[in-house]
């Protein structure tokens, strides 16, 4: 089965062409026009899809050595995300099933990184806790088969991701601040000071990250410039490590207490390095298998879009002209 997928949530333009579960082409198109800004700007990300959506997909298909006239059925992401960013890759697949008269189905962006997580993997089996850690949430998810989720835990406040970009606005760094205080902290002592680890000693699978990001906030505000600039290494380690830290704690402790020997992360916070080997360790040591996604897999991308949408049409789920997006949309079960 040959399907198309679009993904424009927020502010990659991307789509790809699978057949099965072999990904033929991924284009993705970032727009750094938000980095000024300090982050994504909804009005210029949606007008930035419009421009971008067509030539994206025109490449994808040259990439997969595909026709429009040999596809089985498209795919693309109603939610959550940006409203007017999602409507314009809505709205151009709607467009695309009509002129072709092919089906097409609505996908859960969420569901599309957990998907995103298997496309890399050779082989997987269920159930899986899922971490599905991003700029926009923070979830533990148990996986119990294709299509059936049952969400156990999530953020009440801020995602993950936010926390590292609103405290690397705090230090100066930048926007989006992931990927810099993962390659600084890289050089710098995470035990150089001990900030809060949001909800750790609860017994609960949901985070907290407000507590977090206020306490870089105080931490810094009777620091020096050149004395931020001499530790910045090791106060981004230690902020990394108080983010991370609980994350690990509390997928060990899902996997645990639903007899879950499989745990996967998911989303754009799974690319991030000390994530992954400090999981992988735990995860060696119990003797549980860890599901880590390919770096392309990690940030926003039409290939996981188009896996769900395999998954959909599999089923006979359908979507209809009248299907609108949903920028808060809820994870559900299919099954």
């Amino acid at each position: 089965m040959m399907i198309l997928g679009v993904e424009t949530s927020c502010d990659e333009t991307s789509a790809s062409v699978i057949e099965d579960n072999k990904v033929l082409s991924n284009v993705i198109s970032s727009q750094l026009i938000h980095s000024e800004f300090g982050g994504v700007v909804p009005e210029l990300a949606s007008r930035a899809h419009i421009r971008l959506i067509g030539p994206i997909v025109k490449e994808a298909l040259k990439k997969a050595g595909v026709k429009l006239n040999e596809l089985d059925g498209l795919a693309v992401t109603n939610g959550p995300g940006l409203v007017g960013a999602l409507l314009v890759g809505l709205n151009y697949i709607k467009g695309l099933s009509l002129a072709l008269n092919i089906p097409y189905t609505g996908v859960n962006h969420i569901e599309g990184h957990l998907y995103g997580t298997l496309l890399s993997q050779n082989e997987y089996r269920f159930p899986i806790i899922f971490l599905v850690v991003s700029g926009g949430h923070t979830q533990i998810v148990l996986m119990k088969d294709n299509l059936s989720y049952e969400i156990i835990g999530k953020t009440r406040d801020d995602a993950v991701g936010e926390a590292f970009d609103k405290g690397g606005k705090m230090m100066g760094l930048g926007y989006p601040a992931g990927p810099v205080i993962d390659k600084l902290a890289q050089k710098g002592d995470k035990k150089f000071h001990k900030f809060p680890h949001g909800l750790s000693k609860y017994d609960t699978f949901d985070f907290s990250y407000s507590g977090l990001k206020t306490s870089l906030l105080v931490f810094l505000q009777d620091k020096t410039e050149d004395y931020i600039k001499k530790h910045l290494p090791d106060i981004c380690a230690s902020y990394q490590a108080a983010a991370i830290d609980v994350l690990v704690q509390k997928a060990l402790k899902a996997a645990e207490k639903y007899g879950v020997k499989r745990i996967g992360i998911a989303g754009g916070v799974a690319a991030n390095s000390y994530l992954r080997s400090e999981l992988q360790k735990a995860c060696d040591k119990r003797d549980i298998t860890l599901y880590i996604p390919e770096l392309v897999y990690c940030t926003d991308n039409a290939a996981m879009i188009a896996r769900v949408g395999l998954e959909y049409l599999k089923h006979d789920k359908k979507s209809d002209q009248s299907l609108n997006a949903y920028p808060s949309m809820k994870l559900t079960s299919l099954k």
